[in-house]
């Protein structure tokens, strides 16, 4: 079995690495539909800390599906921000899923004692689901509306993108702000 790209950087490109560890200088940001056909959000089957957890079982939720690695600098900012998400919008339908990308799980739950988290973990120590996605750096994470189609990406953390990630939020849940 080969390493995955995504498993502390075995394949990452160098700088793309040094950059993500460097607290997510490298962004992406977009509306997934701008020019484009509606893009299905691939479903995967995982296990997660207490059960196995599947994206078709949150059918009918808006998903903020975040893909991370112990090793990520801004994922360490973005786990307290995710954690408000959940709080804040759960009860109108928002779940949290973050999908770890570690090859070693202990590196993962390391990061979780540390780091903690109230959303859904999964675990994806071959990285074959952040490659049905096109995950490029950590973190990357994907806004699935409630109908399963992937509605917004978004590469990176930090401070300045809380605003507008919880505007897209509140737009996919259609919760004025």
């Amino acid at each position: 079995m080969s390493a995955s790209p995504f498993m502390a950087g075995a394949r990452l490109p160098a700088l793309l690495r040094i950059l993500t560890l460097l607290g997510g200088v490298l962004l992406v940001t977009a509306p997934v539909h701008a020019g484009s056909s509606p893009t299905a959000a691939a479903d995967f089957s995982l296990p997660g800390r207490t059960a196995q957890v599947r994206l078709s079982a949150a059918k009918g939720k808006v998903v903020y599906l975040d893909f991370w690695a112990s090793w990520c600098g801004p994922c360490r900012l973005s786990f307290p921000w995710m954690n408000l998400m959940q709080a804040r919008y759960g009860a109108k339908g928002l779940q949290v899923i973050a999908v770890n990308v570690d090859e070693k799980p202990d590196d993962a739950l390391r990061f979780l004692a540390l780091v903690p988290a109230d959303f859904t973990i999964a675990f994806d120590s071959r990285g074959d689901t952040p490659a049905k996605y096109g995950v490029k750096g950590m973190p990357m994470s994907y806004l699935v509306d409630r109908d399963g189609v992937v509605v917004y990406r978004h590469m990176g953390f930090n401070a300045a993108d809380r605003d507008e990630l919880e505007r897209q939020i509140r737009q996919a849940l259609g919760v004025a702000p």
